[in-house]
C-alpha cells in the first residue's frame, strides 16, 4: 500500500492539487507529478509510513530524479539550482538579480537543507543537465580534485564562510586560542573553569557533515574520530543552535551565513583574539572557515554561466559578502 500523507491546509511555495487523496505512487513513475512545497501549517503530524527520512528520500528523488518536462522547474524558461543550506542564503538574497541578469524564472531549493537536499544533491542535479532541463548546484563544502574529475563537474568558487564558534550569551567566556578550541573538541578540556570561566562542564555539540570532503569543519580537527567520544551528535544545523540553547555549558560551531532567530541565546566567540570576519580570513587570523561553490556539468548552458558569473561578481552579492563577512574568491575560469 502506497504511503499516505496528510494534506497541508497552505503552502508557501505554491498550491497543491486537489485530487481526492493526497497519496504519493511508490515507486514514482512518469508521468508521475512531484510537487515541492513548504508548508506553513497542516492538520496533523501523522505520517502512515513516519520516519522522516522517507520523506527526505521522497523530496530527493523529485529534484534529481524527475523526468524532463514533468513539473515547472523542468520547464525551458525556468532554471533550478539545488544545494546546501548555507550556500542558498547566497543565491536566495541575490535571486531577482540573477533572473533581471538572465532573463529567465529561477527556482531555488536548500533553505536548512530541506530533509535531504545538500551537497549531495547539488553534485547529483548538476550531473543530470540537460538542454531542455538547465541545472545546476550549489555546495558548502570543498570538493577533492578526486571527486570533481570522477563526477565530471565544473566547480566555481563564490566565497569563504567563516565558521562561527558558538556558547550560550550567557557564558562569560568571549575568546578562546584556537588551540584550546581543538583541545575542547578532543575533549582534553571539559570544564569551562579550566580556559577562564565559570565551574561547569562543557557541552560538545558536532555537526560532522560531508565527512569525505576537505575543509569545513575539518579545520577544527581533520576526522571525526578526533573529536570527543562524549558529545552530541546533530544532522541540522538548526538542532545545532537548539542545543547551544538548551546548554548552558555547550560549544558549537556553524557557518556565518545561519540567520538567527531573536529568541536564540547564542554568540560567536572571537579566536585568538579575532572576530570571524573576511578581512582576518584575508590576513589568515581567523583559522576556522570553509569554501561556498557552485558546481554544473561539464556542458552548462550559456545563461547558467551567465547566472554564476553574475552570483560571482555582481554587486548584489558583494552586498551579500559583507553583510555575512564572506571572502569572495578570485575569479577561476573553468
Amino acid at each position: 500500500m502506497p504511503p499516505r500523507f496528510p494534506r497541508p491546509q497552505t503552502c508557501a511555495r505554491r498550491p497543491i492539487p486537489t485530487p481526492s487523496t493526497s497519496s504519493f505512487p511508490w515507486p514514482p513513475r512518469a508521468p508521475w507529478r512531484c510537487v515541492v512545497f513548504a508548508c506553513k501549517t497542516a492538520p496533523s503530524r501523522t505520517w502512515t509510513l513516519s520516519s522522516t527520512k522517507l520523506f527526505a528520500s521522497l523530496l530527493l528523488l523529485c529534484l534529481v530524479a524527475l523526468p524532463a518536462g514533468a513539473d515547472e522547474d523542468s520547464a525551458n524558461d525556468t532554471l533550478l539550482g539545488v544545494g546546501a543550506h548555507f550556500a542558498w542564503i547566497v543565491f536566495d538574497a541575490i535571486e531577482a538579480d540573477l533572473e533581471a541578469k538572465t532573463g529567465r524564472k529561477i527556482n531555488l531549493y536548500g533553505k536548512n537543507s530541506m530533509l535531504g537536499v545538500g551537497c549531495n544533491a547539488a553534485i547529483k542535479l548538476a550531473k543530470q543537465a540537460t538542454e531542455n532541463r538547465e541545472t545546476f548546484g550549489f555546495v558548502c563544502c570543498p570538493l577533492s580534485e578526486e571527486e570533481v574529475e570522477r563526477e565530471g563537474l565544473i566547480v566555481y568558487p563564490l566565497a569563504l564562510e567563516p565558521i562561527l564558534i558558538l556558547v550560550r550569551e550567557d557564558n562569560p567566556v568571549d575568546n578562546l586560542s584556537s588551540t584550546q578550541v581543538r583541545a575542547i573538541f578532543r575533549g582534553e578540556i571539559t570544564n569551562w573553569r579550566e580556559v577562564g570561566g565559570t565551574d561547569k562542564p562543557i557541552v560538545l555539540v558536532t555537526r560532522l557533515h560531508c565527512k569525505k570532503r576537505p575543509g569545513h569543519w575539518k579545520t577544527i580537527l581533520p576526522a571525526p574520530k578526533d573529536f570527543s567520544k562524549t558529545r552530541l551528535n546533530v544532522n541540522s544545523a538548526a538542532t545545532m543552535i537548539q542545543r547551544i540553547n538548551d546548554f548552558s555549558g555547550a560549544i558549537g560551531h556553524t557557518g556565518a551565513t545561519w540567520v538567527f532567530e531573536p529568541g536564540d541565546r547564542v554568540k560567536a566567540l572571537r579566536i585568538d583574539g579575532n572576530r570571524p570576519t573576511a578581512a582576518n580570513l584575508a590576513n589568515g587570523h581567523y583559522p576556522f572557515f570553509r569554501q561556498l561553490s557552485a558546481v554544473t556539468n561539464r556542458t552548462p548552458s550559456a545563461d547558467i554561466l551567465k547566472l554564476i558569473h553574475e552570483a560571482r561578481h555582481g554587486a548584489a552579492f558583494l552586498r551579500v559578502a559583507r553583510k555575512y563577512e564572506l571572502l569572495p574568491l578570485q575569479p577561476q575560469t573553468p
